[in-house]
């Protein structure tokens, strides 16, 4: 029998009562199960979906599309998962704060921008914006899921794998042909000195527990995390370093980016005065009760570096704890749950998918790996290859990559040409280009902040096999040229050179394409 529940299946609530049930259950004004589930159906659960984020409410939606019976249970009061509550959504936020704010400062006094004034902007009020009002995409996927999908849910209920076809939750057991678990990650711990100390946050905490104005900010990891939410630090006006075991941008995804591609972004982040100790390690935390700096080795010695906040981006861990005692999966080095490209796991009738597989932790990943798992549940044999995709991160830039950069296919391929803007001849500051819409202003008076671009195409075959960009608009634009990069018969610079080009482009490599298609012997540019 359920105790203690909403039961909201067939209510109708508006966006405006799911945005109060929301706020009232995540801050415990209330406790009950919020339950979108419909008691009159006799049969049984095609799948049930641990985990609300968008592996599990694409996968639930796929399931029902193809008429079958799903149901996602989540601990949250929301689906959606940890994306718009903690992760991409104020990520994407604060990227875009960085963008605004790096253009006032560099125009600062000039045009109509008026003179910079580095205490206007605070990370606690964003941060606290952000906060308030973060319910509102939860509750359109809470109301779209129930009014749009049909999708069956239990909200604000943990639950716990009892076996490979039983999960215990909101006082009932629920029977399932297959369970999908889709439980997601969190934050990798460094097991170093301090870590406990008040100040110290990961992505999650940051937004969760953040009540005071950071003043000094050290960065912890040289990946994607550590450089967005290090360039967002800096922009706010507050003194910041990025300590990395490596070379920023080196490993995982952005280990695929083009060379000139990551030294343009990385000279871009040190121009405005945000400082990167790499192939350096941090030794401790230190401070009394709360973070006072943080000890550091570097190539040149050991450094402190004061500071009241740091910020831990040095990866993610699987979270497993709902169904460890339950199911014996086999996994990787790391942790990770393995599965095949059906999304299957070693149990038979056991699924895996969303951050829970390991990387890479990208939101279509999540929502691909939701409804591969559900096709081949629902009979329709279905497999995920994301062995490669187009990617991006945030500095105060949009960067975008695809396929090989220049030195990859160098390695791989006997002939290689390549159109870059700037072109190598040139120095950045030598050519407004590639100035496109959101950087038009850029290129009549700071030209070397407009970006860069570089295409990279397989002389022999004319295949373009890599696209790489920092600026403005082209992110969009690689999720299309990507697929046409990776269809069996190839993209070749004669097919992306007649493309109708919407212009001014932030794709300048379409253009430039057009000019050297018509040679038999390619050149670059």
């Amino acid at each position: 029998m359920w105790a203690d529940v909403y039961d909201v299946f067939g209510a109708g609530l508006s966006m405006e009562q799911w945005v109060t049930v929301i706020d009232e259950t995540y801050d415990g004004r209330r406790s009950d199960v919020i339950a979108h589930v419909d008691r009159r159906a006799k049969t049984e659960f095609d799948a049930i979906f641990l985990g609300g984020g968008s592996a599990g409410r694409f996968g639930a939606s796929v399931v029902r599309s193809l008429g079958g019976r799903a149901l996602v249970i989540d601990r949250w009061p929301f689906l959606g998962g940890s994306c718009p509550h903690q992760a991409c959504v104020p990520h994407h936020l604060f990227s875009e704060a960085a963008r605004e704010l790096d253009q006032a400062r560099a125009l600062a006094g000039r045009l109509w921008y008026p003179s910079f004034d580095p205490g206007a902007s605070s990370i606690l009020e964003l941060v606290d914006l952000f906060r308030a009002k973060r319910s509102g995409p939860h509750a359109h996927m809470n109301w779209q899921s129930a009014e749009q999908l049909g999708i069956e849910y239990l909200l604000n209920a943990p639950a716990m794998v009892i076996d490979a076809h039983t999960v215990e939750a909101a006082g009932e057991r629920y029977r399932t042909r297959n369970l999908v678990l889709g439980t997601g990650s969190r934050a990798r711990r460094l097991g170093i000195e301090g870590e406990d100390l008040a100040g110290v946050f990961d992505y999650a905490s940051l937004i969760e527990d953040l009540d005071y104005e950071p003043q000094r900010i050290v960065v912890i990891g040289g990946s994607k995390v550590a450089v967005e939410y290090g360039s967002f630090f800096r922009s706010m006006g507050c003194p910041t370093t990025i300590v990395s075991r490596s070379a920023v941008l080196s490993s995982g995804s952005p280990g695929r980016m083009d060379d000139d591609l990551r030294d343009y972004v990385v000279t871009g982040m040190r121009q405005r005065d945000l400082s990167i100790l790499e192939d350096s390690t941090v030794q401790r935390i230190v401070g009394d009760t709360r973070v006072r700096g943080v000890d550091v080795v570097t190539p040149d010695g050991e450094r402190h570096l004061e500071a009241d906040f740091v910020l831990v981006g040095a990866g993610e861990v699987p979270n497993t704890e709902s169904f460890d005692p339950a199911l014996d999966l086999a996994r990787d080095p790391l942790g990770w749950i393995l599965v095949d490209e059906q999304m299957r796991t070693s149990l038979p009738g056991v699924y895996a998918v969303g951050d829970l597989v390991g990387p890479p932790m990208e939101m279509f990943k999540s929502r691909r790996s939701g409804a591969t798992a559900a096709r081949n549940i629902m009979g329709l044999e279905t497999r995920l290859d994301v062995s490669d995709y187009p990617d991006f991160l945030h500095t105060t830039y949009e960067v975008s990559w695809a396929g090989l950069g220049e030195r990859q296919a160098r390695e791989r391929l006997r002939s290689v040409v390549t159109i870059q803007v700037p072109p190598p001849e040139l120095s950045p500051h030598e050519t407004p280009l590639p100035m496109a819409e959101g950087s038009m202003i850029y290129g009549f008076t700071m030209p070397e902040r407009t970006g860069f671009q570089k295409c990279v195409i397989d002389a022999e075959s004319r295949r373009v096999v890599g696209i790489h960009h920092a600026g403005h608009g082209a992110k969009n634009a690689f999720s299309y040229l990507h697929h046409l990069m990776t269809r069996p018969e190839g993209f070749t610079i004669d097919e992306l050179g007649n493309l109708n080009e919407l212009y001014i482009s932030p794709e300048y490599f379409i253009g430039y394409a057009r000019l050297r298609s018509s040679q038999a012997d390619l050149a670059g540019m």
